[in-house]
């Protein structure tokens, strides 16, 4: 079956403590453009993230707030950071890199909160069941073109408000020369 693929740059997800310590006491989040998946939205706001090694300015702040504050980045920007953070679905921190987040009124240091996303599908219950996946955790995906392959392990994140799309980051994409809208297929 086909699915429409979401390639995801690197991002920041943050509490509304984060938020008001990065951009001061009264600041909301400004929506840029919605994202596909229902509610979900990139907001003007951007920040820089660092180590000791390096750091990368202009990270985008995602909205809505989240009951935890989350760096999401792909493995080459680990490199260049210096860091080796864990491959993991959104919000399991546990154990996760430690890292810095500068915003424009503050700053603050997570012992934990990087990593690089998992893989994975937004999907609906229902859906589930129409394309015959219940009871499976993961698949494995066809990205189509000129640097085509096959992607595992690919966890399917089941919500009751999600919209049908593969998300990888931007490594994956650049591997297999795809971009935001093309289509893969589950295999």
């Amino acid at each position: 079956m086909k699915v429409s693929i979401g390639v995801s740059n690197r991002h920041v997800h943050l509490t509304k403590e984060h938020l008001s310590i990065l951009f001061g006491e009264d600041y909301k989040l400004e929506k840029k453009n919605d994202l596909n998946q229902p509610g979900q939205f990139s907001s003007t706001a951007v920040v820089t993230i660092k180590t000791d090694k390096s750091e990368i300015d202009n990270v985008r702040v995602l909205g809505p707030i989240r009951n935890y504050t989350q760096v999401e980045i792909s493995k080459t920007d680990a490199y260049k950071l210096g860091l080796n953070p864990p491959v993991r679905n959104s919000g399991d921190l546990e154990g996760s890199s430690p890292i810095k987040i500068v915003g424009p009124k503050g700053c603050v240091d997570l012992k934990s909160g990087c990593i690089i996303a998992t893989r994975h599908i937004h999907i609906l219950p229902s859906q589930l069941k129409m394309y015959n996946l219940e009871g499976k955790e993961t698949v494995n995906v066809k990205l189509n073109g000129e640097k085509g392959g096959i992607i595992t392990n690919v966890y399917l994140k089941v919500s009751d408000e999600a919209f049908f799309e593969l998300h990888i980051d931007t490594d994956d994409a650049n591997a297999h020369l795809v971009k935001n809208g093309d289509i893969g297929e589950i295999i």
